[in-house]
């Protein structure tokens, strides 16, 4: 008899990988072996005590029980450890120059509304105006036609129209562009605010535990598509909010920090279109050729 077949405590992870190595699906099998040795290697080097594994298996409980179609917890315990950043990471790597990716949030809706170029997502006029506008070109710089810009964001006060479907009306602060020949964007809306990831589940206790904030910086989302280049899914951070060091979830970058500029131009505000004092941000996404090409 093989001494693989018996558990020790020294051999454990070989024992339980041996009994995979017949798997039919071999990239499973692959990515368990490698989960099974790191996990194995945490749980030796923790010495958890029988009440503290307990109450790490009460934890993975509790997290997927307050799952439903409207929330989805383990997402969040990914991203406040960082590994939604890192597999976003992993998966798109791109040249120097480009824009990068970050987090698409649980906040991103389908049909949204197509916007008339210029106009306003701000459909109840909340908050304080904001002028967006940039271009979307190739890495050498050159203009891309009819990319399509998919823009959400947070109220001023911190909320998105689908946690407030009876204080926002719907697809507030949400809309879709089309570039012309020139690459151009532009857009009204209003500043972002900060708001907080929820906080009154398991993942928020762990937060707690940890003495860590549940804070996520103001920010414009965006996905950036267009025929023969991959799609950027991306945020513009605001450069004066208290908490670009903070994020809880890991999602700011420093190439995705906008310079959100205060004004106060009567005529300047008149010809955008737009009430006076306001704030613009202008920020360029550049796209890279998919790999088909």
């Amino acid at each position: 008899m093989d001494p693989i077949d018996y558990f020790t405590e020294e051999n454990s992870a070989d024992v339980v990988i041996a009994r995979i190595k017949n798997a039919n699906d071999k990239r499973l099998a692959a990515v368990m072996e490698v989960f099974v040795r790191h996990l194995h290697a945490a749980v030796k080097e923790i010495e958890p005590t029988y009440d503290e594994w307990e109450r790490a298996i009460w934890f993975l409980t509790a997290t997927g029980q307050i799952c439903d179609d409207k929330r989805q917890e383990w997402i969040l315990l990914s991203d406040v450890l960082g590994v939604s950043m890192l597999v976003d990471a992993i998966n798109t790597r791109r040249p120097e120059g480009a824009t990068e990716n970050t987090v698409l949030g649980p906040f991103h809706v389908e049909d949204v509304p197509h916007r008339e170029m210029g106009s306003s997502i701000s459909d109840d006029g909340k908050g304080e105006p904001l002028y967006a506008s940039g271009r979307v070109v190739d890495v050498d710089g050159n203009p891309i036609k009819g990319a399509v810009i998919d823009t959400w964001q947070a109220s001023h006060d911190g909320f998105y129209d689908n946690q407030q479907p009876d204080v926002q009306p719907e697809h507030n602060l949400r809309g879709i562009y089309k570039t012309g020949a020139d690459g151009r964007y532009f857009y009204r809306s209003i500043k972002p605010c900060y708001y907080g990831i929820p906080k009154d589940g398991p993942v928020g206790k762990l937060l707690l535990g940890l003495n860590r904030g549940n804070t996520r910086p103001a920010h414009l989302h965006y996905i950036v598509s267009a025929p023969g280049f991959e799609t950027v899914t991306t945020h513009i951070f605001v450069n004066d909010d208290p908490y670009l060091t903070k994020d809880a979830v890991f999602g700011v970058k420093q190439s995705l920090i906008g310079n959100f500029e205060h004004h106060d131009d009567v005529e300047k505000a008149a010809k955008l279109n737009i009430s006076n004092p306001y704030w613009s941000v202008e920020y360029d996404f550049v796209l890279t050729a998919s790999q088909q090409n």
